[in-house]
C-alpha cells in the first residue's frame, strides 16, 4: 500500500494530458475516482514489484536505461544545435566524445541503484558497486584522454599564436597528458577499491631513487632529448655543425639520442646529453635555408683592384651553384703582408652544396687569375747563412793541398 501510495501522483500527472481531449462527460469524472481506478488495474503488477527485492531491482535498471537513453538523446541534440551555430568544428568533436561517457555514466548509476535494492549480501553488493564505479573510472580516463590529443593537435596547430607546442613537439606533450591522465585514474581505482597508497609511494619513491643512480647517463640523454624537443634549436633536415666538428644533416631526433648523416654518407648517432652541453651551429637556420660562403684571394701588390673586383663578380654571377639573390659581393678586407686580400661572399640554396660551389669556384678563380697574369703571391723563404760551424771551418787537410799543388805545376 505504501508503494501504490508513492505512485499515486505520478499516475494522476500521467493521465492529465490524456483527460484534457476527452469528452465532457469524462472530464467530469474525478482525477482521484481516476487514479484509484488505474491503480486497483495495476495493483498485482505493484504489489509482485514491491513484493520482490529482484523485481524491483531489475525495474529499476530497466527504467534508467529507458530513462537515460531518452535524456541522452535529449541533451546532446540541443547541444548539437547549439555548437553548430559557431564557426569553430572542435567544439562538434567534443560533444561527440561526450556523449558516450555521459550516457554510461548515467546507466552504471541506475545499474548500481537497482543492484543495491537485490538480496546479493555485503560482500557482493560492495564488489559490484565498486566494479561498477571502476568502469565509470575507465570510461572517463578514455574520454579525457582522445579530449587531450584533440586540444594538443589543435593548439600545434595554430603555430602563428603558440610556438610551444608545435607539431615535432606534439607527440611529447601528448604522452606527457596521457600519463598525467592514466596516473589520476589509478589513484582514483585505488581508492575505489580502499587500497592504501602509502606503502606504493613509499616503494615507487625506493625504486626511483635507485633507478636514478643506476641509470643517471640514460635519464640524462632522456631529459636533454626532451628539452631539445621542446626548445627546438633545429629540426630534421637541417645541417648542423657541434663544437666537436660534427657536421651533417639530422636525421632523427629521439629522446636518447639524434642521429646525423655526414657528407661522408655515414650515420653517426650523438647522445642528447652531449648535445645539450654542446654550441650548435644551425647551418638551415635562419630567415631561410641558403647559406652564405666565403672565398678568400690574394693578389700580388700593384694588381689593378678594379679587375679584380670584375672579375671575381663575374665568376660568382656564372657559377650554377651560386644564388642570384642575394646577389654576390666582393670585398677588399685588408693590406696584407704580402697581398692584397681580397673575399668574394656569395649564397647557396642549400649548406648541402658548399663544398661544391666552393671547387667550383677555385678552380674558376684560378684560370681566369693566371689567363690575366694575376699573380696569386705565396710564402717564399730565403736562407742567408752568416758562418760555417766550427768543425767545418778548421783547415783544410795537407792531402787536398799537396793534390792542388800538383794540378797547378
Amino acid at each position: 500500500m505504501e508503494l501504490r501510495e508513492k505512485l499515486k501522483p505520478f499516475v494522476l500527472f500521467t493521465f492529465f494530458f490524456f483527460l484534457h481531449n476527452t469528452p465532457a462527460q469524462a472530464a467530469n469524472t474525478s482525477d482521484t475516482f481516476m487514479g484509484d481506478k488505474i491503480l486497483s488495474i495495476l495493483e498485482p503488477l505493484v504489489d509482485l514489484i514491491s513484493s520482490n527485492p529482484w523485481v524491483k531491482g531489475a525495474t529499476v535498471i530497466l527504467i534508467t536505461l529507458i530513462v537515460t537513453s531518452f535524456l541522452t538523446w535529449l541533451l546532446f541534440k540541443v547541444l548539437r544545435r547549439i555548437t553548430h551555430v559557431t564557426n569553430i568544428d572542435i567544439d562538434d568533436q567534443v560533444v561527440i566524445m561526450l556523449r558516450p561517457p555521459v550516457y554510461w555514466t548515467f546507466l552504471t548509476a541506475g545499474i548500481y541503484a537497482g543492484l543495491d535494492l537485490m538480496p546479493l549480501g555485503d560482500n557482493v553488493s560492495l564488489l559490484f558497486g565498486r566494479g561498477i564505479r571502476t568502469v565509470g573510472v575507465v570510461i572517463w580516463i578514455y574520454f579525457f584522454t582522445r579530449l587531450a590529443t584533440l586540444l594538443l593537435t589543435r593548439l600545434a596547430s595554430l603555430t602563428h599564436r603558440y610556438s610551444f607546442i608545435q607539431n615535432r613537439t606534439l607527440t611529447l606533450f601528448d604522452n606527457a597528458a596521457k600519463v598525467l591522465i592514466f596516473g589520476l585514474g589509478i589513484y582514483a581505482i585505488f581508492v575505489i577499491w580502499k587500497i592504501d597508497m602509502t606503502a606504493w609511494l613509499a616503494s615507487a619513491g625506493i625504486a626511483g631513487i635507485a633507478i636514478g643512480f643506476a641509470a643517471k647517463d640514460t635519464l640524462s640523454n632522456l631529459f636533454s632529448g626532451v628539452f631539445i624537443l621542446a626548445d627546438a634549436p633545429y629540426k630534421v633536415g637541417d645541417y648542423i655543425v657541434l663544437d666537436q666538428g660534427n657536421r651533417g644533416m639530422v636525421t632523427n631526433i629521439g629522446l636518447r639520442s639524434t642521429r646525423l648523416l655526414t657528407r661522408d654518407d655515414i650515420e653517426i648517432t650523438i647522445p642528447n646529453s652531449i648535445i645539450g652541453n654542446s654550441t650548435i651551429t644551425n647551418q638551415s637556420g635562419g630567415r631561410h635555408k641558403k647559406m652564405r660562403i666565403r672565398l678568400k684571394v690574394g693578389v700580388a701588390y700593384g694588381t689593378d683592384v678594379d679587375m679584380v673586383r670584375s672579375i671575381l663578380m663575374e665568376i660568382a654571377t656564372s657559377d650554377k651553384h651560386v644564388c642570384k639573390i642575394p646577389e654576390p659581393r666582393v670585398r677588399f678586407r685588408i693590406f696584407g703582408a704580402s697581398s692584397l686580400d681580397f673575399e668574394l661572399l656569395c649564397w647557396v640554396t642549400d649548406p648541402e652544396l658548399r663544398g661544391r660551389a666552393m671547387d667550383s669556384l677555385n678552380d674558376a678563380v684560378y684560370k681566369k687569375f693566371a689567363e690575366q697574369n694575376i699573380e696569386i703571391p705565396y710564402s717564399k723563404q730565403d736562407l742567408y747563412i752568416k758562418g760555417l760551424p766550427e768543425q767545418l771551418s778548421g783547415k783544410i787537410p795537407d792531402t787536398y793541398q799537396d793534390k792542388k799543388a800538383d794540378r797547378q805545376e
